[in-house]
């Protein structure tokens, strides 16, 4: 188990309890490791500066306590914005039909790079319509190194409806 993961499994439950879903845990950084906590509102309204800091301030609590990383680092708490990353494969369900950016492990037929709209999952696999073509992408999600939603006016007209 790595560090973001062991952070994961620690930090979870307090954000859940507070109303709140883990989008993910990223930890980067050599001499100064920073440590980046996503999170949205589980009633889907937007994040709030002060969620953010009600955020920060439990989680420093939990981190404090149970001391998973040795180093000194920064906590830094953050919304995943409009264009956020897809992370769980619940979340290429609930993004069906927006554009998105996705990036492999490994190529397939010499890419690792692919753009489409979001077709949805059929197990653990990722479906993706390929822009340009009348082609699909069905991939592993344990394949996907990165994933994010692409900054579209589509998308910004659907995020200032919600």
């Amino acid at each position: 188990m790595d560090t973001a993961d062991r952070i994961e499994g620690l930090v979870r439950p307090t954000i859940e309890g507070l109303g709140y879903l883990l989008v993910r845990v990223q930890v980067s950084g050599r001499q100064r490791l920073r440590v980046q906590i996503m999170a949205e509102r589980a009633d889907g309204q937007p994040m709030m500066v002060d969620d953010c800091a009600d955020l920060s301030r439990a989680l420093s609590a939990v981190l404090d306590v149970d001391d998973p990383i040795e180093a000194a680092y920064t906590l830094e708490i953050s919304s995943p914005g409009i264009d956020r990353p897809l992370v769980r494969l619940a979340d290429f369900d609930r993004f069906i039909g927006k554009e998105a950016h996705v990036e492999l492990f490994r190529p397939i037929d010499g890419r690792r790079r692919f753009r489409g709209r979001l077709a949805g999952t059929r197990g653990d696999r990722v479906l993706l319509t390929l822009d340009g073509t009348d082609g699909e992408l069905e991939v592993a999600h344990a394949d996907i190194q990165r994933a994010k939603l692409v900054l579209t006016d589509e998308l910004l007209a659907a995020h200032q409806k919600s």
